[in-house]
């Protein structure tokens, strides 16, 4: 998404500390870089995943206030839309989490991660179509609990909370985006977005990685490639229509815009490729490649390629290693496609789903066992 307005990218360092001066509640100091808008994506989307999306899971315990808009609206992996001149009874709609005027502390929202726990690398939140209504200023806590109700019936209080970014001001309709300069490696279950002192926030984002529970049991077949389990879509060749992310989120989806989607191409010999990060490394006997909802546009074939990656960063699309697991194999619609691995004695860390030549994929699990 193009930065909405440049202008209030950078606030001044007296502003942020003004603000969170105001406030008997203070929060550690925890230092950041700054992400643009048009950064945001490639710095966090080829290397975590989204704790707190709804579509990984992600859900509302409890908030402060939503009186203009619902909190839950802020999980929303879509990017917010705007419908000037629509009206509901409390006011002009607004796709994201909106409160009353005059709060005299701060609003909050309770949020239990989707994944069982996570560590957090960074934070996005975007105010998009928010103008005279944004919220000035948030923070972020997180705690690790095994009891939501614990969590909820800290309210707006201290509890146990940590902080994970402190105070940071926002501006107007744009994408706002923190890196932890040094990620604590803290496991966090729930995190508590604060706004200052109330307002409209259109979406919250927290990056970083799983932080699987793993069968006890060294034999246990699962889904390596799941989002839940620290599976990463780190690359992929095109992502038109819908992203690399969606392949390893848990479900089937519910339309075709929460799959891979890919744009149609004419050239002789095109194929669109994902490269999928596995949570472990791991002996894949069986793969599924899913295309529900994709029925006029799913790939002709698919074939799946493996690498057991030991450089540094991740693999790209071409590294000599990547051998073939699945030959190329028809598709059909709206299905899902058992495909049996023909190497499942490799410890694999990466797989590479190929489309031939394009079109859609909703979801890609790789079962097997975990190399330990």
């Amino acid at each position: 998404m193009a930065e909405r307005n440049p202008s209030t990218r950078t606030p001044p360092a007296s502003t942020m500390a003004s603000i969170a001066d105001e406030f008997d509640y203070k929060l550690d100091h925890v230092k950041t870089t700054s992400v643009s808008s048009g950064d945001i994506d490639k710095t966090f989307r080829s290397s975590c995943i989204d704790l707190v999306s709804a579509a990984l899971g992600g859900k509302v315990l409890a908030f402060s206030d939503q009186w203009f808009a619902e909190a839950a609206n802020l999980l929303t992996p879509t990017a917010p839309i705007h419908q000037p001149g629509k009206m509901v009874y409390t006011g002009a709609w607004f796709d994201g989490w909106e409160t009353r005027r005059h709060n005299a502390d701060f609003d909050w929202v309770v949020i239990r991660l989707g994944v069982a726990s996570g560590t957090v690398e960074g934070i996005e939140i975007d105010t998009a179509f928010f103008t005279g209504n944004y919220a000035p200023a948030i923070s972020v806590e997180g705690c690790f609990s095994a009891s939501d109700d614990d969590v909820v019936s800290w309210q707006g209080g201290r509890g146990k909370w940590e902080t994970i970014l402190g105070v940071e001001e926002c501006g107007p309709s744009q994408r706002f985006g923190w890196k932890l300069a040094a990620p604590s490696g803290k496991a966090y279950t729930h995190v508590r977005l604060n706004m200052y002192p109330d307002g409209g926030i259109a979406r919250f984002r927290l990056f970083g990685h799983a932080v699987p529970v793993f069968p006890d049991d060294k034999n246990a077949v699962f889904d390596l490639a799941a989002a839940q389990n620290g599976g990463v879509a780190v690359s992929c060749s095109d992502q038109h229509f819908g992203t690399k992310d969606n392949l390893l989120l848990p479900g089937r989806g519910k339309d075709m815009g929460d799959g891979w989607e890919t744009k149609r191409t004419r050239g002789k010999d095109h194929v669109d490729w994902a490269i999928i990060k596995l949570g472990a490394p791991g002996y894949v006997h069986k793969f599924v490649a899913d295309t529900a909802h994709y029925r006029g546009n799913f790939p002709q074939k698919v074939a799946i390629q493996a690498l057991a990656w030991k450089g540094q960063g991740e693999p790209d699309d071409k590294d000599a290693a990547w051998q073939e697991v699945v030959a190329p194999t028809k598709m059909g619609p709206d299905a899902e496609h058992e495909l049996a691995s023909s190497d499942d004695k490799t410890a694999f860390t990466h797989v590479k789903l190929v489309m031939i030549p394009d079109g859609g994929v909703k979801r890609l699990r790789a079962f097997g066992k975990r190399a330990v």
